[in-house]
């Protein structure tokens, strides 16, 4: 009888001890190797392959600085979790080269400091935002200026990003949901641009009455803060060189001869890249001053060239219900007149008209005397719509008499039942030259020995270029006392910032294939919001199974666990 007890006892010891010994190799392999599952339907906490790629390959840490410290209200909590777990996910895949910290902007810092602080955080493009906060509830509400961004360091260099993004319109929800799909993209964005030893080069081009002034200074300061910017003049240079990575046309006013079109041609037929910003009518913002006003056609010559790259731009104007607001004078207060910001239809506030990454998850872009874009059935070139008008727009054909007082007049829903009309178009493939079997012997030897290159009829490669019908996209209204202003800023209602500068970049990224990343902009998460009607309704039933419920389920489990142990001893 003893034996057969020590028997035991040296059994369940064995057993203790192997489970003990199975536990201990278990925990210690687990702190090397583990997995995660993504049970998600959209992959919500799945990283993109490039973005795996890219921090595998860090070869120096990358701090992060997250400005997402604090008593925020719940949104603001919810999108700290957010990017919180983002960057724990970043430090599987980038390991001791991923480094990151939520702090609080300017804490324990006297006023004069904490102010340059903040001036320090808006120079490097995080902006802030007006925070409501009720500090007691006895308290009325007081704003506070809050930061919601992220601050990136790497050798020496540093990139600010801003993680909210908000909408006119949006459900506050839906623009969280929105922030929360492109942090990847923004996160792994910085990181790439801030490991390029080189920068892409951009030419501005000149030689047709291409703005130079302040209107164009957003535009270029954007471009010199990623870029290489060099200009080059079209009249005067013999050709474009191989070596910009793109070339940007905002605007030009002057006719294109043949000499011009066949350098563009040729840059375009040996892989370069371009962005065109075009007025093709004389509207613009500065002729609204005279109240009323004819836009006809600026005569620019470049309908062949860009017909045989697979799109036209049309000779009308946009009108747009959904449409950016100008200040007119609505009536009269005794002697003093009333005035009140209406919406002028031909200011559009341009939709992405597409899933493509370049206008995926972004906001209205605002724009100014935009005219439709008719794109070229056939051919080997793909054309993708980026930005369209609502589906209460109609076209104006030139000539277009401009006139304030229209405003003034009712739009009728019987005009405007045009929809999705093209403002920015998206070409991609082997471009043909515009020049092939045309060009004259003398000019092609002439352009030759100047190029150092042969006259091609055809791109060897898969070429890219945008077309915008609208250069206010990219200009920028100035102040009389803050100066130029952001792109994308209505001057009259300067409070909220339209994603003309977002369009801007993620065309010269997707053009200069600046950021391999840029597939992580398709992210999309599915918001599942409660149906609040059902909730009111129901609210009593799923009260009452939330509190009987678990009671119900212990008291069965008891009842269940009692059974089984009275048949069991009952012997």
């Amino acid at each position: 009888m003893e034996a057969t007890t020590n028997d035991k006892r040296k059994k369940y010891l064995l057993r203790t001890l192997t489970i003990t010994a199975l536990l201990v190799v278990i925990n210690v392999a687990a702190s090397y190797i583990h997995g995660r599952w993504d049970l998600t339907a959209e992959k919500r906490y799945t990283l993109a392959p490039s973005t795996r790629d890219l921090l595998r390959r860090l070869d120096a840490p990358v701090e992060i600085e997250v400005y997402l410290k604090g008593d925020y209200p719940a949104g603001f909590r919810q999108l700290s979790d957010a990017s919180r777990e983002l960057l724990e996910e970043f430090q599987e895949y980038g390991g001791r080269n991923i480094r990151f910290a939520f702090v609080h902007p300017g804490t324990n810092l006297p006023d004069s400091m904490r102010a340059a602080f903040q001036d320090s955080l808006m120079a490097k493009g995080i902006l802030p935002f007006n925070l409501q906060v009720q500090e007691d509830q006895h308290d009325a509400f007081a704003e506070r200026l809050i930061f919601p961004g992220a601050l990136l360091r790497y050798k020496g260099r540093e990139a600010g990003i801003n993680l909210l993004r908000s909408q006119p319109g949006m459900d506050p929800m839906q623009a969280l949901n929105s922030s929360e799909a492109l942090l990847e993209y923004k996160f792994a964005n910085a990181i790439y641009q801030l490991q390029q030893p080189e920068k892409p080069l951009v030419g501005y081009m000149l030689g047709h009455g291409e703005p130079e002034g302040p209107n164009i200074y957003d535009a270029l300061k954007t471009l010199h803060e990623i870029y290489q910017v060099d200009t080059i003049n079209l009249k005067t240079d013999p050709f474009i060189p191989r070596d910009f990575d793109a070339i940007l046309f905002v605007r030009p006013m002057a006719t294109f001869t043949d000499a011009d079109k066949l350098k563009i041609d040729q840059y375009v037929m040996n892989g370069g890249k371009v962005l065109w910003f075009i007025d093709n009518l004389t509207a613009s913002t500065d002729s609204l001053r005279g109240r009323d006003f004819v836009a006809f056609d600026r005569n620019l010559q470049l309908e062949d060239l860009l017909f045989k790259y697979g799109a036209r731009i049309n000779q009308d104007l946009i009108q747009d219900m959904q449409a950016d607001l100008i200040p007119l004078v609505v009536g009269q207060l005794g002697d003093k007149p009333q005035i009140r910001p209406v919406p002028f239809p031909f200011f559009p506030l341009l939709t992405p008209g597409n899933r493509h990454p370049i206008v995926r998850n972004m906001d209205l872009v605002m724009s100014r005397f935009v005219s439709s874009i008719d794109t070229v059935k056939g051919g080997d070139i793909r054309k993708t719509v980026l930005l369209a008008s609502s589906n209460r727009s109609q076209k104006m054909q030139a000539p277009v008499m401009v006139s304030l007082e229209s405003v003034q007049r009712a739009p009728g829903r019987q005009e405007y039942r045009q929809s999705d009309i093209p403002a920015a178009v998206l070409l991609e493939g082997r471009f043909p030259s515009l020049f092939a079997h045309r060009l004259p012997a003398a000019d092609r030897q002439a352009f030759e020995a100047a190029s150092g290159r042969p006259v091609k009829a055809s791109a060897d490669t898969i070429g890219r270029m945008i077309l915008v019908s609208d250069a206010d996209i990219v200009t920028n209204a100035v102040s009389p006392k803050e100066g130029p202003l952001q792109m994308g800023v209505n001057e009259y209602n300067p409070q909220y910032v339209f994603a003309n500068k977002e369009f801007f970049l993620n065309s010269m990224e997707y053009l200069t294939n600046a950021t391999p990343v840029m597939d992580t902009r398709n992210k999309e998460l599915t918001l599942r919001l409660l149906d609040s009607r059902k909730v009111a309704q129901e609210r009593g039933k799923w009260q009452l199974v939330a509190l009987a419920v678990p009671v119900a389920a212990v008291l069965l489990f008891a009842m269940i666990f009692q059974f089984i142990r009275r048949r069991k001893y009952a012997a």
